[in-house]
């Protein structure tokens, strides 16, 4: 990475002097954007001697589908060296830089042995696939997180295997031999010729009378939780991967452990997650409860869970984004707070707007509209830990369209620098060069210089992220955020999604914030006593 120019140091040195003063934050350039330096855009108009190091699990993630994002040995797959080479790109280990992304966790998509491009099919759990590296690879890995203070997490399934392997191998051999005194014997779900299960999918065992279920596909067998031997060997793998180094795990299919079932598999992961945190009380888990948050709930005893209420393009994120009330949104995130904190203290909301499983946001929020930006703000600028879903960063597309196949989704990452990564087998859709990290890193207005600077004010104001949150809206207004209250030090956080400016008069709100830290958007802001003004599609901290 290349050095701020003198110019941008001074600016730095200059904006300082201010926020120690007393004085409002003001952006660097008349448009509210970034300095630019030679080459590389580094962000100047944020106190950054307020972004320390993150000691918590309320941290801005990153999701890597690890075939798609960069590709070291020219076989145009991603593997874990790819993300190693690339990782300046995502944190240089000083959060008060102003250069790197900035993000403070990764979450890979599952590295273990797999005939598939997406790995959810596991051949050997305790193997990375080659097409991705080595476990020494892996372990390279997690150090140079553990030195830059990113947290790695792993995409676990456990719901289901891959039919290749050794545990299904075993299980099918014993059913032949028709031998219940086979260990493998009741490793997976199954049931005999003469019975039936309503609901759900059971193909023939090969060479037997029986019946292994399936729910997923043919391919992915699901394993028995009634049996203490499997739920042992679960264990056991994530055990492994703790010891080498890990700091948690993304958690697939999670509702479905006990297909059809909530209750039964909410217990299961309370033992569980229990046994994972004698290993390491401070791992960070998230699990995928793809359903409405009545049912999240019955899992917040344990872990936190994504939210699924506000991505996609029928999600809380966007309907606000689009021109939205920007106090609905709020008033929703409180209210999942105090139940899921009610629930278990230390609860999290998990937010995101898209991930490997949806069409890509910016093709619903288009960037050149100000809708992904405005997007960004209401998730990023707001409570708990949430999720960018790489390339989002970038502006990618991506959707299933006609070919109807989720490998759109998960299109090679556009660096514009020449990385041999290529898009999945069986995508379709055509990405466009213009929007590659290449060209955006010295864009001072470009998508990723936002994001980069959106992370930046929220790591400078870490109330946002950890606070006791209380919903704010403006009457007659589209205009709401909140106040988050920690360590006895309270910001604001409002946003003004509409297309239109508004003014807020604080003091007939009582709220009394005196300090314009920072806005970001498509306008401006100003604070002249108690009287805010905010542009259209424009977000503004105050403390």
């Amino acid at each position: 990475m290349k050095k701020q120019s003198w110019i941008c140091l001074l600016l730095a040195l200059m904006l300082l002097l201010a926020a120690c003063g007393g004085g409002t934050s003001a952006p660097a350039g008349d448009d509210g954007s970034a300095a630019e330096t030679d080459g590389e855009v580094a962000v100047t108009d944020v106190d950054l001697s307020r972004c320390a190091p993150t000691e918590d699990n309320a941290r801005v993630f990153y999701e890597i589908f690890v075939g798609s994002f960069s590709d070291s040995d020219g076989d145009g797959i991603g593997d874990l060296r790819g993300v190693i080479n690339r990782f300046d790109y995502l944190n240089d280990g000083d959060p008060a830089s102003g250069k790197s992304l900035g993000v403070e966790g990764i979450w890979l998509t599952p590295i273990f042995k797999s005939p598939s491009y997406h790995k959810y099919d596991i051949t050997d759990y305790y193997a990375v696939d080659p097409s991705f590296g080595t476990m020494e690879d892996l372990k390279e890995l997690a150090d140079l997180c553990e030195s830059r203070n990113v947290k790695l997490i792993l995409d676990l399934p456990i719901n289901h295997t891959g039919n290749l392997n050794a545990w299904f191998g075993s299980f099918v051999v014993a059913h032949r031999q028709e031998n219940p005194d086979d260990p493998y014997y009741d490793f997976y779900s199954w049931h005999g010729p003469d019975e039936t299960v309503a609901g759900r999918r059971f193909d023939p065992i090969s060479g037997s009378k029986d019946f292994y279920e399936c729910n997923f596909d043919g391919a992915m067998p699901e394993l028995n939780f009634d049996n203490e031997a499997v739920r042992q060997a679960v264990l056991d793998v994530a055990k492994y991967y703790l010891d080498l180094g890990v700091d948690g795990f993304r958690f697939d299919a999670a509702k479905y452990v006990y297909f059809g079932d909530n209750a039964r598999s909410a217990e299961f992961w309370d033992w569980y997650v229990a046994e994972l945190k004698k290993i390491d009380p401070e791992i960070y888990i998230v699990a995928e409860v793809w359903d409405g948050d009545g049912v999240l709930e019955q899992y917040y005893s344990s872990m936190n869970c994504f939210n699924f209420t506000v991505p996609l393009s029928s999600g809380l994120i966007a309907d606000t984004a689009n021109a939205g009330n920007a106090g609905r949104y709020a008033n929703y995130v409180e209210s999942f707070l105090k139940k899921a904190t009610a629930i278990r203290s230390d609860a999290m909301i998990v937010p995101f707007v898209s991930n490997h499983d949806m069409d890509r946001a910016a093709g619903f929020l288009p960037p050149s509209g100000g809708r992904m930006q405005m997007a960004a703000n209401l998730y990023i600028l707001g409570p708990g830990s949430p999720f960018i879903y790489y390339g989002e960063e970038i502006g990618m597309k991506g959707s299933r369209g006609g070919s109807n196949t989720d490998a759109n989704r998960r299109l090679a990452m556009c660096w514009g620098d020449g990385d041999t990564v290529k898009d999945p087998q069986g995508s379709s859709y055509a990405q466009k060069d213009e929007i590659s990290v290449a060209k955006q890193l010295s864009q001072s207005d470009s998508l990723y210089n936002y994001y980069k600077r959106l992370i930046l004010i929220r790591q400078a104001n870490p109330e946002i992220a950890r606070g006791e949150y209380k919903a704010v809206s403006v009457p007659d207004s589209k205009v709401g955020g909140f106040v988050s209250t920690w360590k006895g030090s309270s910001v604001l956080v409002l946003h003004n999604p509409s297309q239109s400016s508004a003014t807020v008069d604080l003091s007939a709100l009582k709220l009394d914030y005196g300090e314009l830290f920072a806005f970001i958007g498509a306008g401006e802001a100003s604070l002249e006593g108690t009287t805010l003004r905010i542009d259209g599609q424009t977000s503004v901290v105050l403390r």
